[in-house]
């Protein structure tokens, strides 16, 4: 079996304008409003190079979901390293309601695309919901989270902020609810645990 080549500077600029432009699009809400050719443009490519590298939108959008994905993985590992394990679970935490607030046309233009792709969605569920893992293991063994609380409960909340989106307040009100969570997830002593 052979590596892959790594991709000429020039292949990976284009591949990145076009995710980056994808992404624009997608937060503005606006994908299905343009023919597909039209990201070429955008981009400033053309439609050969975007064919090549996304043959249709749903590669397009499964790309973007990809990125996203491991852009919100790449910073929970970050915190982590850098920061107490309940501290970066609080960050990070906070940090994902941050990106479901600005990247909310994103997230339903990737849920529209990717309903028929559950096992790309389930791949990247599992990448989330390990990141979360990670920093609620660490405050367990650290004993500043409790031990009878897992991530799965963690990633039900998010899920749950994220799909009440469009509640009126809805920013507002999620710092509440993810500081009712890291207290739910806070050891206390007096407790037992």
């Amino acid at each position: 079996m052979t590596a892959d080549k790594p991709m000429r500077a020039d292949v990976r600029r284009n591949r990145e304008a076009l995710l980056a432009t994808a992404r624009e699009v997608f937060d503005a809400g606006e994908f299905f409003e343009l023919r597909f050719d039209d990201f070429a443009r955008l981009a400033g490519v053309g439609t050969g190079t975007l064919y090549r590298h996304f043959p249709t939108r749903e590669a397009l959008a499964e790309a973007v979901y990809h990125g996203e994905v491991a852009a919100l993985c790449d910073r929970a590992r970050e915190l982590r390293a850098t920061l107490p394990a309940a501290e970066a679970l609080a960050a990070f935490l906070r940090g994902m309601v941050e990106h479901m607030d600005v990247h909310k046309g994103l997230a339903r233009t990737l849920a529209t695309l990717m309903a028929g792709r559950s096992g790309v969605l389930a791949e990247g569920s599992q990448a989330l919901e390990q990141a979360v893992t990670d920093p609620v293991a660490a405050a367990v063994r650290d004993g500043t989270v409790r031990a009878d609380v897992g991530a799965g409960a963690v990633m039900m909340a998010l899920h749950g902020i994220g799909a009440a989106h469009d509640r009126p307040g809805w920013r507002a009100e999620t710092g509440d609810v993810i500081t009712l969570v890291l207290d739910g997830l806070r050891r206390s002593d007096s407790r037992g645990r």
